[in-house]
């Protein structure tokens, strides 16, 4: 398996999401993303924004149902990801990764994955302002300028995901998927209303949860002094906060998976610990399993 650790110290993001697709495919015979080309992979239920001309018409008339055909290799899929820089995502465990470079990881190798299938891959990156964007384009030629772009990102400002999501749903003009990257640490009833906006006007949307061991499962002796990546406000706690901090900490994760399942989104706890091709993996092998809205 390859470690999110010795990855990151790969300077070369296109040979680390080239690497980490390799990985993750080993013993996947497709990917599970799917588009319109000229080999027929599957029916599917028509939605709202598909287009007309893939809609057959025999198989309606005979079930009285709107089914449009898939097709495999050459794709026309869009694919938005938004990626969080802010400074909580600075944050990394002992000697491990932080929380923005295993999101570049993971950015990095969706997007190699795609361009390398035939599809367009566009990039947001925001704190609370989005401070870059690269629209949705294919070929070998963007796809390096996007990982250039991502090998530069650093982690700094206060967070505001709302925003980012906003303009990504209205950039994304047919429908797409967005992919969204963050601790998501955030204003929470926007980036809610924002992702199922998303999901009711037709997109699909994966969300990764990115999380160090230590915020998932926080264990202090004595009092340790705690300070906000983005305010600076500095706290001293004990062990009974870090038992409240588990407790909080589980119900926040548990809120997203549940809000991500209502509204028909992909949820995808990634922690930074985890190897980067098995999160993408476990993530792709989910995917493929699952019945597409």
């Amino acid at each position: 398996m390859l470690d999110p650790v010795l990855l990151s110290a790969i300077h070369d993001l296109e040979v680390v999401a080239r690497v980490t697709v390799e990985g993750a495919l080993s013993g996947l015979h497709r990917s599970p993303f799917h588009g319109y080309s000229a080999e027929f992979s599957q029916y599917r239920h028509y939605r709202p924004g598909d287009d007309l001309k893939y809609v057959d018409w025999k198989l309606f008339a005979r079930t009285d149902r709107v089914y449009t055909k898939q097709f495999r290799e050459t794709t026309n899929l869009r694919l938005q990801i938004v990626l969080d820089a802010s400074a909580s995502m600075g944050f990394g465990a002992g000697a491990g990764v932080s929380k923005l470079e295993y999101a570049r990881l993971v950015a990095a190798g969706f997007a190699h994955l795609l361009v390398t299938q035939g599809d367009a891959v566009g990039l947001i990156v925001h704190d609370e302002d989005i401070r870059s964007y690269i629209g949705a384009r294919g070929g070998r030629t963007h796809l390096r300028a996007l990982l250039a772009a991502l090998s530069n990102v650093q982690a700094q400002g206060r967070t505001g995901g709302a925003l980012a999501l906003r303009r990504s749903i209205d950039l994304l003009r047919t429908r797409g998927v967005l992919l969204v990257l963050s601790d998501l640490y955030d204003d929470e009833d926007g980036v809610d209303a924002e992702l199922r906006r998303a999901a009711r006007i037709g997109h699909e949307v994966i969300v990764f949860h990115v999380l160090t061991p230590d915020e998932v499962d926080l264990r202090i002796g004595g009092a340790t002094e705690f300070e906000d990546a983005e305010t600076g406000r500095r706290v001293i706690a004990g062990a009974a906060a870090a038992v409240h901090h588990q407790r909080e900490m589980t119900a926040f994760i548990e809120r997203w998976r549940d809000r991500c399942a209502s509204y028909g989104i992909d949820y995808c706890g990634a922690r930074t610990d985890a190897p980067l091709d098995a999160t993408l993996r476990r993530y792709l092998l989910e995917r493929g399993r699952a019945p597409r809205r």
